[in-house]
């Protein structure tokens, strides 16, 4: 089945999409159309991944230099727990890394979201130097890079060792149920989702890398 993805602007985001978003993420998250539209607020792009016309996934994002380096910030997504989820993972995916090149041409850009469940790992697995990863000991410039990021989604406390933050408790994160294990999926040992916690995540996606997302979807 073909999955088509929309963007365009949060601004132009109104209350059919946000009620929409809402329904799709009622057995999961719980987002509720209000939070959604006061979320959609602090970022820029919002893409929308359909099967026919039902709407299988969301992501609202941004593209922006972090210090000076190309970032993708993925605020908050959502992919159904469909037998298509994976399909439309990768759309969704396809959609924000070719809007990266278009931004960040020849350039290396990290990616990064919040999780609390494995399956953002499952796209993740795709990039350069995932971290946190199990067994492996973050160095000073990726602690550096932790802190920046906690920064940037608002983290109220952080530890830049296991990249653990608390949120407010509104579970601001990147939901997908992957259909495979995850490799990796360690790094949530310690994370207390109940105590509003969430790992932040990230890789690199190298310029020739994103080289292979010249063509947009379809």
């Amino acid at each position: 089945m073909a999955i088509d993805v929309l963007t365009k602007d949060c601004a132009g985001l109104g209350d059919a999409d946000f009620a929409e978003m809402a329904d799709l993420v009622a057995s999961t998250v719980g987002w509720e159309a209000g939070m959604l539209s006061k979320e959609a607020e602090e970022w820029v792009l919002a893409s929308q991944a359909y099967e026919k016309d039902k709407l299988r996934g969301f992501m609202l994002t941004t593209l922006e230099r972090i210090g000076g380096t190309p970032a993708l910030v993925i605020g908050i997504a959502s992919v159904a727990r469909t037998k298509q989820r994976s399909p439309v993972l990768k759309a969704l995916m396809h959609e924000s890394y070719h809007k990266a090149l278009m931004a960040f041409p020849d350039e290396d850009v990290i990616v990064a979201c919040r999780m609390i469940e494995p399956g953002p790992l499952e796209m993740l697995g795709e990039l350069t130097g995932v971290r946190p990863w199990p067994d492996e000991r973050a160095n000073g410039e990726e602690r550096a890079w932790g802190r920046r990021l906690a920064k940037r989604f608002g983290a109220i406390a952080f530890d830049d060792r296991t990249m653990i933050a608390k949120g407010d408790g509104e579970r601001l994160v990147f939901d997908h149920e992957s259909t495979k294990p995850c490799e990796g999926a360690a790094v949530l040992d310690r994370c207390d989702t109940d105590d509003a916690e969430y790992v932040i995540v990230w890789g690199w996606a190298m310029a020739e890398f994103l080289e292979k997302y010249q063509t947009p979807l379809g």
